[in-house]
């Protein structure tokens, strides 16, 4: 597997030799570029590949699953929308994962006990989800993880396992942070993208036709369009009979820990 240490062991190697060549032959200078570019190229899709496991390792499916069992996930709430989300759950009696930025959760703390209280799991989805998350040095990270947790840990009275990187974007001082908090990271391998578009149609299309045994579905619960895609969509696993379950019964991982 290619890691982010790995693949900098190799690349700092390469420099290391390069550095000795030119102290003995004097050889072009354009040769640096020619290590540093490939380097920084595996490193941006790296981090901004989830499913990689560049940085973290991720649990973005189970392909181990042949049965026609999928789950659904939710990012950026809760919000007023995801009350909606929640009935139709209900209605076709689907349990999903609900990835919670904390600034939302201190916003709506009555929609977050609603979710608990009808039997779906939540995971840290950082406090801020700013654009910037990315950027930040793991003392910070560590305390937006740590902040969010604890509001969630008032609902569940039990320690949060689950954590989804907002953008799904992982970065060596990520991955540094969650040595120390202990979160396992939750990918998909189905993304809507319905956070970039509110194309009912183009949403619904473009789920559809990934929908495979073992997959793990990335929707938002924070805009009307999501909750129309998300009826048809649950319509459409009815008719191919599949069942929705929850992450911890797909990955056989515990969302909480005592």
């Amino acid at each position: 597997m290619i890691t982010h240490k790995k693949v900098t062991i190799f690349f700092i190697s390469l420099l290391l030799f390069l550095f000795l060549l030119k102290a003995d032959k004097g050889i072009n200078e354009l040769w640096f570029l020619v290590v540093a570019l490939p380097f920084l190229a595996i490193t941006i899709y790296g981090t901004a590949r989830i499913s990689s496991n560049y940085i973290v390792k991720a649990f973005c499916n189970n392909p181990l699953e042949k049965e026609k069992k999928i789950a659904l996930t939710f990012d950026d709430g809760p919000s007023v929308y995801t009350l909606e989300v929640l009935e139709l759950l209900k209605k076709y009696n689907a349990k999903a994962t609900f990835f919670c930025i904390g600034k939302n959760i201190e916003t709506h703390p009555e929609i977050l006990q609603k979710v608990i209280d009808e039997g779906h799991l939540v995971g840290n989805h950082s406090y801020s989800h700013s654009k910037f998350f990315d950027f930040y040095t793991e003392p910070t990270i560590r305390k937006e993880l740590q902040k969010t947790d604890k509001l969630l840990e008032k609902f569940t009275s039990k320690k949060i396992n689950f954590f989804r990187p907002p953008y799904g974007v992982t970065t060596p001082s990520i991955g540094r942070a969650l040595k120390i908090t202990g979160h396992k990271t939750i990918g998909w391998n189905i993304r809507s993208l319905d956070g970039g578009t509110t194309n009912v149609e183009l949403i619904l299309n473009r789920i559809k036709k990934r929908v495979s045994p073992g997959g793990i579905v990335l929707l938002h619960d924070t805009g009307s369009h999501s909750v129309l895609v998300l009826e048809q969509f649950l319509q459409f696993l009815q008719q191919n009979n599949y069942e929705v379950i929850s992450i911890e019964e797909l990955l056989n991982l515990k969302a909480y820990a005592d």
